[in-house]
């Protein structure tokens, strides 16, 4: 049997360094040889239980040769050799047990690599039906055993003859996927922090002459005092941009951690040997001419990655603007941007290089202080996700801004966003690409499906890159409202009117008692006292300060310096309206040395809309995470697609039987299933449609059937094929959908039926798995769900039997990655409970979910 291609994987370890795991092969046995004469005296008694010397042929023969199947073997590779290798065998035909082991080299022990080969020999075994491991350990081999029994699986051992002997189920469960999340945050965080906090930076393609790129990107570090050593790498040139240059990094005395590169982009792979070779850890490329310029491009990439991960290395870019850090510790500059906004609490991402420099400049102009920065630009290897995993746990930042053009691993984002933005705020512009699977189940506009990943996220979704900064600002340095009532205070009756006017489309109410027009004569301190009170006020969320000045002149701003000094302790938000003069509208934000900006805008409704998106999210915040309910009854997923009502039915979900018929079958047909019974045209697009006579409702006698289909072969044709199905009690039409989108994973949508509701497009959607705040959530979100909770006196229907009914589906489709769509439809939702009338489903083959399995890079 030949290795499997998908096996193989990219994984970051520990450290943060990157290695190459793969299945065995014929061709190692050289190279595995080479690994064991490496291993110490120690480490080959602990791995063999004896001194083993020397691998003998046989033995060596059989290491090399595997099925992949039976007995399955990976290695890992760093700079072209062999650092380790793991392995299974199937204890006997049919078994499904296996013995598992693994040995590293000593130069790498102790740097997480065991973790990892477990988590894909798990992955391994698993597709080939194993579903235990067992695995002999001698008692000294505290580190391995420390391995097996910090993976998150259940372990029984005991100890016999001098071994301990461990075996475990390899079944995913709750507390292994946390182990491998949380290694997998903090190696991912470690990567990026090397390349944030660089000891030593080197710059590549810098002109002596100091024109061009490479030039200004090393102006930029010195002009931005780099804490570290700075090194210019020129093939001839002894000084570069006032430093001393080196001809090749490799001779370098300095620690370099971090390469930013500026030439040609056919001379990057000799640059990438230049700095493996030197020990760097990560890469900066702004050179273009890869991806974003055709398939010749993309290839470059594809082997400019490579090489970066065979060497341990990261990549930023290439085609990138380069990264930041404000840290004075730190002060780093990589980027073509000439100044950086000031010091803050702000993680800032943005993948677009062309437009990072506006970003950062209006970061300035805003006020908007900025921990780090990072652009990825063709985001090759190192992406937002990255970031995020940075941010989480930085002490430097407090809010995150992403300015996202595409998704590499939606869902991947999805479940680091979430866990991040439970402890600090995360605002993105949301990506204009609607995901291609939502696409092809709805018929109308759906901006919502996308919003409802995003909120289901905790990510504070914004339309533009100026409403990203008008909700940054906010996030900043001001405190989270604890309820969704604003305080107006003004000097001008319009602008307080105009706020009242716009708080209920941002989901807010104005608090009692405002708004309070203190009227244009007001004088500076009386104004800003009444602001005071007011977020003082026990009946107040936040606040917003809506002033006029009497004459705008640039540099008069005694009312927001005021504000500005004397609300920095206040517990609540407040957002300062100043509609003057654009080009100085922003100048009294913030002084050189504040912790955080005051939060200013030019226009009420922006500080109103920022203020509504902030308080919904922390709306979020407050709400339990919610848990996904484990259904113990429910069977462990089968390889082989089953009939989906078979399936659902295993799942907990029983839809209402149903037969086709035709002709002279239908009478007895309905007989078999017990009349009373429904006829419905089989065929689309008739399908459900009442409103076109395809459906024949509550027929009790075998004559009636007659008749019925008679009529309905009148409408559609001589011997058209119908459902036959037992009547049930009636109730609301809803329907549940399921798309496996190549981006996000399979996501469950959930709607209210009718051909108003589809040529609409009033679906709301959520990742699957659904956690039981999804499932309440979802059943609430559509347009129509106020048809579910008594609407002008209809019988609230059982929205907790659609919310389980909701979390049995995404339990379903997250079990099967072959089913790539499922569709019940319609559901009838009554005040006892539901029935599903209808199932239809699609199964493709097997496909690798993005963030499911052991960790790999992308």
């Amino acid at each position: 049997m030949t290795e499997n291609p998908d096996r193989a994987a990219d994984v970051l370890l520990s450290d943060g360094t990157t290695v190459h795991l793969r299945p065995i092969r014929p061709d190692d046995a050289d190279r595995i040889v080479a690994l064991h004469s490496r291993f110490s005296e120690r480490t080959r008694y602990l791995r063999y239980f004896s001194a083993y010397p020397r691998i003998p042929q046989r033995d060596l023969d059989r290491f090399v040769n595997v099925d992949h199947r039976d007995r399955e073997a990976f290695v890992v590779e760093h700079a072209g050799e062999l650092i380790a290798v793991g392995r299974y065998e199937r204890l006997g035909a049919g078994s499904h047990q296996a013995e598992v082991a693994f040995v590293v080299e000593d130069a790498h022990q102790g740097r997480g690599i065991g973790s990892v080969l477990i988590e894909h020999l798990v992955a391994a075994a698993s597709q080939e039906g194993i579903t235990e491991f067992e695995a002999d350990v001698l008692p000294v081999n505290q580190a391995m055993l420390r391995v097996f029994m910090a993976a998150g699986f259940h372990i029984e051992r005991e100890f016999s003859d001098g071994v301990v002997h461990l075996w475990f189920p390899i079944a995913a469960t709750p507390d292994s996927m946390r182990v491998q999340w949380s290694r997998e945050q903090r190696a991912e965080a470690r990567s990026i922090g090397r390349l944030l906090n660089p000891r030593g930076v080197a710059v590549y393609g810098a002109r002596a002459g100091g024109t061009g790129i490479g030039a200004a990107i090393l102006a930029h570090l010195k002009a931005a005092a780099f804490a570290g050593p700075l090194v210019p790498v020129h093939p001839t040139a002894p000084v570069v941009g006032g430093l001393p240059a080196v001809a090749a990094l490799a001779g370098t005395t300095h620690p370099v951690d971090l390469a930013v590169v500026a030439v040609p982009a056919e001379a990057v792979p000799s640059v990438v040997e230049d700095c493996a070779a030197a020990g760097v850890h990560g890469l900066v490329v702004v050179s273009a001419g890869f991806a974003e310029s055709g398939p010749a491009g993309a290839e470059a990439q594809a082997t400019l990655l490579r090489a970066v991960r065979s060497h341990g290395m990261r990549l930023v870019g290439p085609n990138c603007l380069g990264i930041a850090n404000t840290d004075p510790g730190v002060s780093l500059n990589a980027t073509l941007a000439p100044l950086l906004p000031r010091r803050g609490r702000v993680g800032f991402f943005s993948q677009s290089a062309a437009l990072g420099t506006a970003l950062l400049a209006e970061a300035d102009r805003r006020g908007l202080g900025l921990s780090t920065f990072v652009s990825a630009g063709n985001r090759a290897d190192v992406s937002g996700n990255d970031a995020l995993q940075y941010w989480r746990e930085d002490p430097h930042t407090d809010a995150v801004l992403l300015y996202l053009e595409t998704f590499g691993n939606p869902r991947k984002f999805a479940r680091i966003a979430r866990e991040l933005a439970r402890r600090k705020p995360v605002a993105a512009v949301a990506s204009p690409v609607r995901p291609p699977a939502l696409d092809a189940v709805t018929t109308g506009p759906d901006a919502r499906g996308v919003a409802a990943l995003f909120a289901s996220s905790g990510v504070i979704r914004v339309d533009t890159v100026a409403e990203l900064f008008d909700v940054g600002l906010l996030i900043a340095g001001q405190p989270l409202p604890t309820g969704d009532r604003i305080a107006v205070v003004t000097n001008a009756a319009a602008l307080g009117v105009l706020t009242v006017a716009k708080a209920p489309a941002a989901g807010l109410r104005v608090a009692d008692g405002y708004p309070r027009d203190l009227g244009p004569g007001v004088s500076d301190t009386d104004f800003v006292a009444a602001v005071q009170a007011a977020l003082a006020d026990d009946g107040v969320d936040a606040v917003v300060a809506a002033y006029a000045p009497a004459l705008s002149v640039a540099g008069e701003f005694g009312v927001a310096d005021l504000l500005r000094t004397s609300t920095v302790e206040s517990a609540r938000p407040l957002a300062v309206v100043l509609p003057a003069d654009p080009s100085f509208a922003f100048a009294p934000a913030y002084r050189e040395g504040d912790p955080a900006a005051l939060p200013t805008y030019p226009a009420v409704e922006e500080a109103v809309r920022a203020l509504g998106r902030v308080a919904r999210y922390a709306a979020w915040r407050r709400e339990p995470a919610g848990t996904v309910p484990a259904y113990p009854e429910v069977p462990a997923p089968s390889s082989a697609p089953a009939d989906i009502d078979e399936l659902l039915a295993a799942y907990g979900v029983p839809v209402v039987p149903s037969r086709r018929a035709a002709g002279r079958d239908v009478a007895a047909v309905a007989t078999g299933l017990g009349l009373p019974v429904a006829l419905k045209v089989a065929t689309k697009p008739w399908r459900h449609r009442i409103d076109l006579g395809a459906v024949r409702l509550n027929l009790t006698s075998p004559d009636l059937v007659e008749e019925a289909y008679q009529e309905l072969e009148r409408l559609f044709g001589r011997g058209v094929e119908v459902l036959v199905q037992p009547m049930v009690a009636p109730g609301v039409a809803c329907v549940v959908e399921v798309v496996d989108d190549p981006a996000f994973g399979p996501v469950v949508g959930f709607g209210l039926g009718g051909e108003a509701a589809d040529l609409l497009g009033d679906r709301a959607w959520r990742p699957a798995p659904l956690t039981d705040r999804d499932a309440a959530a979802l059943v609430r979100a559509p347009r129509a769900a106020p048809l579910l909770t008594g609407y002008r006196g209809a019988a609230p229907v059982d929205l907790d039997a659609l919310a389980d009914l909701l979390l049995r589906v995404g339990r379903l489709v997250d079990d099967h990655p072959t089913l790539s769509s499922l569709s019940l439809n319609p559901i009838l939702a009554r005040p006892q409970g539901l029935a599903v009338l209808h199932a239809t489903a699609e199964f493709t083959a097997p496909v690798h979910r993005p963030d499911s399995g052991p960790r790999r890079l992308y």
